[in-house]
């Protein structure tokens, strides 16, 4: 099967504020991929990634995404881009004050749902594919930060998205956690999801075959010959800036 073209960036710079994170990028991005995003802290990876979302505005060069223009794109038609992406945010971000289904038809409701049948075998099909579709009942606080974390992804699956944006997804959680939260995610690609990580964490590369692009130096570039002990050195060093 053709993949499709899903994002197609050229000559962009991406700012933080007004500093300069990204210069001159060049990506192309397919649909069914998985793929890393590599760099130090500060090094643009979320940057990068709110750019596709239209958090951080694109200024300069081309840039479309799932058939939109970042640079022309009216505010208007920023959710219904955003309804074709599902984000995954480090900190969870669930509403506390209620269960994990009704975190769930909180985001079907505001993305034009109305009919609760509909919601409600949507809200079960998506926990279902996260393992979570017996803790519906339950509110955030009674979840470990793994299980929280799967209900973040049945989150971003909810209105069946293109590709899907984790900010390093396993950041709070411990290892063996983790290995099962990229499983999961890597299996979603394979569904035909495209899937793009930002990443400090190199544990899962051999085991998870991706695509690996890398930020430094404001540069974004492929790597495809990979030493993972050095790579690892460098990007554990400590740094002042933030991202």
């Amino acid at each position: 099967m053709e993949k499709k073209l899903l994002i197609k960036y050229v000559d962009v710079d991406i700012y933080q504020q007004e500093l300069l994170v990204l210069s001159k990028v060049q990506l192309e991005i397919h649909s069914g991929e998985f793929i890393y995003l590599l760099g130090k802290v500060g090094s643009g990876k979320s940057s990068l990634l709110k750019s596709l979302y239209h958090e951080v505005p694109v200024v300069s060069g081309v840039a479309g995404i799932l058939n939109y223009d970042l640079r022309t794109i009216k505010q208007n038609d920023v959710p219904f881009l955003r309804r074709k992406i599902g984000i995954v945010f480090q900190d969870f971000q669930l509403l506390t004050d209620r269960t994990v289904n009704k975190n769930l038809e909180f985001v079907l409701r505001a993305t034009g749902w109305k009919d609760q049948g509909a919601i409600d075998d949507q809200i079960l099909s998506v926990l279902r594919q996260v393992g979570m579709h017996k803790k519906g009942y339950k509110m955030p606080h009674q979840l470990s930060g793994g299980e929280q974390q799967r209900i973040v992804i049945a989150r971003a699956l909810l209105n069946s998205p293109e590709m899907i944006l984790a900010d390093e997804p396993t950041g709070n959680l411990d290892p063996i956690t983790g290995n099962e939260l990229i499983e999961l995610l890597y299996n979603i690609s394979l569904s035909g999801t495209t899937v793009l990580m930002a990443t400090h964490n190199l544990s899962w590369i051999d085991k998870f075959k991706g695509r690996i692009i890398r930020c430094e130096n404001e540069q974004l570039f492929e790597v495809s010959n990979i030493n993972t002990e050095t790579l690892m050195a460098e990007l554990t060093e400590k740094s002042d800036t933030t991202e």
